[in-house]
């Protein structure tokens, strides 16, 4: 078990990586898309790359990483309580790959180029109709999303309770992480109804992650390289 804890820890890296790229990226190309098809579909015409960056593709490509960070949490976990690691990863697992499954980015940028080479108006309205169509459903907005959402911070909540519980992680490490996932539940169940509350949720949240990514990283490559489920030391 001490290669997935590497693993895992490696990946809470990678993620802390891409919670500085996410905030470099609101900095230079700003917050948010346009609120429709039209709009993503000028910003894609001008420049693919920012286009891109505003639908989320990083988000997309970053989203895996949490397969390798919670069977690292599995690994390092199980010994405490077995049946709660593995209910939570199972669960974390499924939110991930329902929200890998939504419409991304790469789909708007299909119909941009079949837009923009559209000889008639009534080909380019249709076009506009299938990106509506898409934004309707997307990693935000969809079914699927919101399902994904409360699998993965429901499976995340779980598995910071085994944390506090057993005695590999911190308590601080824990109710961190319990805090930080509890605040992006919140945020995703608020969201449809009161999304100005949802987006001051999710802006403390997100101050959060860089921290118990880099505890929990830093704790999973200390128990990889202890090679033992349950090593003495505590960060």
């Amino acid at each position: 078990m001490g290669g997935l804890c590497r693993i895992g820890g490696i990946a809470a890296f990678g993620l802390i990586f891409y919670c500085f790229l996410t905030i470099a990226q609101f900095s230079i190309v700003g917050v948010g898309v346009p609120p429709t098809a039209e709009g993503i579909f000028g910003i894609l015409h001008r420049s693919r790359i920012e286009g891109l960056l505003r639908l989320d593709l990083p988000t997309v490509i970053a989203m895996p990483l949490y397969y390798l960070l919670f069977l690292g949490l599995f690994a390092a976990s199980r010994r405490t309580d077995r049946a709660y690691a593995a209910l939570s990863t199972v669960l974390a697992l499924a939110g991930t790959t329902l929200l890998l499954a939504t419409p991304t980015g790469l789909s708007m940028l299909t119909l941009n180029d079949q837009y923009w080479a559209a000889s008639t108006e009534v080909a380019r309205m249709q076009y506009l109709a299938a990106g509506e169509a898409i934004m309707a459903a997307d990693i935000w907005h969809g079914t699927g999303a919101l399902i994904g959402g409360v699998l993965l911070q429901c499976g995340a909540l779980l598995m910071c309770w085994v944390m506090l519980r057993g005695g590999v992680f911190s308590k601080i490490t824990a109710w961190l992480g319990l805090a930080m996932f509890g605040l992006d539940l919140a945020h995703i169940l608020s969201r449809p109804f009161l999304p100005f509350v949802a987006n001051g949720l999710l802006a403390i949240a997100g101050l959060l992650y860089p921290i118990w990514f880099f505890l929990v990283g830093r704790r999973l490559l200390q128990v990889a390289r202890s090679k033992t489920d349950h090593a003495p030391d505590r960060v």
